[in-house]
Order: structure tokens, then C-alpha cells, then sequence
């Protein structure tokens, strides 16, 4: 039986029904995806790592989107990060952040790539 059901209108087949911790990813992605002051009526709601994407990578840089991808784990009540790997790479950003689901002891490691070119944040492992 489901803990976490949910609506998706991504991935294979387009399943709109998703529960669990494949809801939660998705969540996730989502948040990642919006930019501060995007979504109706939250404007403190959103994700700054896009503000980065075309500064120097330095340590300090680093540093931030560190801070910013916690701030999002920790909006979500749910999952907690474990790990959190930040690399530049030639179009932007990749974050490797391992999230384990509260009370359980399922994990997942999930990969995002921030990319200048393409404007989204993707998902290269769910």
C-alpha cells in the first residue's frame, strides 16, 4: 500500500498516478526547476542555483549551491540528504545528491545537471 500518492504527467508511458518515493523524486525535480519568484504566491518558494550558473566555480560557489540544495531537501519533510556532490562541468552544473525516505531505509541517488544552454535542470538519474 501506497504512503505517498501523487500526480505526474512526466516519464515513460506519461503514468499519471506515481506513489512513494518515485513521487517524491519528481517533487523534487520540480523544485529544482522553479526559479525564486515563479511560482503564484510564494515568491520566497524556488530554487537559486540558476542564479550561478554562468559565475566562476570556485569553492565559494560551491559552497552555495550546497546550501541551496539542503534548503530544498529540507523543504520537504519527507527525505533527508545524505550526501551532496557538486562538479562544473563545460555547460553548467551537476549535483549528486544521495536522499534517504524518512523512517525507512530506502535511499536513492539522484543526479541533476543545471545547463546553460537548455535552461532546465535534468534529471539524468531518478
Amino acid at each position: 500500500m501506497a504512503t505517498y500518492k501523487g500526480f505526474n504527467t512526466q516519464g515513460e508511458y506519461h503514468k499519471f498516478r506515481t506513489t512513494d518515493f518515485n513521487l517524491i523524486k519528481h517533487d523534487l525535480l520540480n523544485h529544482f526547476n522553479i526559479r525564486y519568484g515563479e511560482k503564484l504566491m510564494k515568491p520566497t518558494f524556488g530554487c537559486g542555483i540558476w542564479n550561478y550558473l554562468f559565475d566562476p566555480f570556485t569553492s565559494d560557489i560551491t559552497d552555495k549551491i550546497v546550501e541551496e540544495v539542503k534548503t530544498i531537501i529540507d523543504y520537504d519533510p519527507r527525505v533527508n540528504a545524505d550526501n551532496i556532490t557538486v562538479v562544473g562541468y563545460e555547460h553548467g552544473i551537476q549535483i549528486e545528491l544521495d536522499i534517504s525516505l524518512v523512517n525507512t531505509n530506502e535511499t536513492s541517488t539522484m543526479v541533476f545537471q543545471f545547463d546553460r544552454n537548455l535552461g532546465a535542470a535534468l534529471a539524468v538519474s531518478l
